[in-house]
């Protein structure tokens, strides 16, 4: 099991940009399959990013392709989420999410994550 705790969160204009990070305590996270996810007022926790353990292939929600990109740091403990051309659509509350995972593989489902963070708060106002 790992802890994970997100950063990074806040305010920003429309078309902004900000940069989330998920900090990994306990192991390395070379062994992990990682992904962030949203979850908007009254709505479902949805998928945005993921990435598989070895960093080499990710995987984007439709809504938010072109504009993050999910990255890791294998050496360390961090994943990083960068969010660019921001839209008020995208306020939500961000989660990390981990699965110990021995293939190669990109999660893309709430249900196959094991580790999840207490979320950070992102807010794009129009």
């Amino acid at each position: 099991q790992v802890q994970l705790v997100e950063s990074g969160g806040g305010l920003v204009p429309a078309g902004g940009s900000l940069t989330l990070s998920c900090a990994a305590s306990g192991r390395t996270l070379n062994l992990y399959a990682m992904g962030w996810f949203r979850q908007g007022p009254g709505k479902e926790r949805e998928f945005v990013a993921g990435i598989s353990r070895t960093g080499g292939d990710t995987e984007y929600a439709d809504s938010v392709k072109g504009r993050f990109t999910i990255s890791k740091d294998n050496a360390g403990k961090m994943v990083y989420l960068q969010m660019d051309t921001l839209r008020p659509e995208d306020t939500a509350v961000y989660y990390c999410a981990g699965k110990f995972s021995l293939v190669i593989e990109v999660l893309t489902a709430r249900a196959q994550y094991e580790d999840w963070g207490q979320g950070t708060q992102v807010t794009v106002s129009s």
